[in-house]
């Protein structure tokens, strides 16, 4: 979908006053919304109506939107799904933790109206982006070092022939560093490849992204293949000389 594209975006928050603000404002910005005011219906939305990006609040009755993440980030069908977080929380443990459960992006409540319009079409240019990002990788393409395989036709990553669950961003994180095997990349560099122009991203989130990524790795009990390298970065290394 192109980024300026009229998009399907479900807000899902519990204070009516400002589902009512959102709504108005992404619909005279031409998107379609639809509202609900609870996680189940949330979730529920999503699976019936498809939306193109889901602003969901921190905290809602039925299932809260932190958890509500997590559901679609395990799900096939919604791994890739853009989620803007919305929240009243604004420090800074908070803005990782909401990174953390998956969220592409992070907004702390009452937000102007144009940052808000700024983040979506943002988080929308990083999803257009993916396709043209992987380029590098034709559909159907294998990649492969020591026991970790990317199909990137499917978008299926294993290890040692058993199947790990990634989100989107460290899916694109691994899929860089497995195009540069042995090859350190910096923070600023690793930002630049997985989340293209978000500048606003602090280069500190590439550790958090890091750190779920070795640990989905690793699960299998696989030696950790991701070398951190002090006042450098990371790079991905099995030991092995070329």
């Amino acid at each position: 979908m192109q980024v300026d594209q009229p998009l399907r975006i479900l807000v899902a928050e519990d204070d009516a006053a400002l589902s009512v603000m959102l709504t108005y404002n992404l619909e005279a910005a031409g998107h379609t919304v639809m509202p609900v005011d609870n996680g189940l219906d949330a979730l529920t939305g999503v699976t019936s109506w498809k939306p193109d990006l889901v602003l969901l609040d921190w905290m809602m009755p039925g299932l809260s939107g932190v958890d509500l993440c997590r559901r679609l980030r395990m799900a096939a069908a919604t791994r890739y799904l853009p989620i803007i977080m919305l929240t009243a929380r604004g420090e800074e443990r908070d803005s990782i933790h909401a990174l953390d459960t998956g969220a592409d992006d992070y907004l702390v409540k009452p937000c102007g109206m144009d940052v808000l319009h700024a983040r979506v079409r943002a988080v929308m240019r990083r999803s257009a982006g993916r396709g043209a990002a992987a380029a590098a990788v034709a559909e159907g393409d294998v990649l492969t070092f020591a026991d970790v395989t990317i199909d990137h036709g499917g978008r299926r990553v294993s290890r040692a022939g058993s199947t790990i669950a990634l989100g989107p961003t460290e899916y694109r994180i691994l899929l860089h560093l497995m195009r540069h095997p042995r090859r350190v990349f910096s923070r600023a560099e690793i930002l630049a490849a997985a989340w293209d122009d978000r500048i606003h991203v602090e280069e500190r989130t590439v550790d958090v992204h890091i750190r779920r990524l070795r640990l989905a790795l690793n699960a299998t009990g696989g030696a950790d293949l991701i070398r951190t390298v002090r006042s450098s970065g990371y790079m991905l290394d099995d030991g092995q000389a070329d």
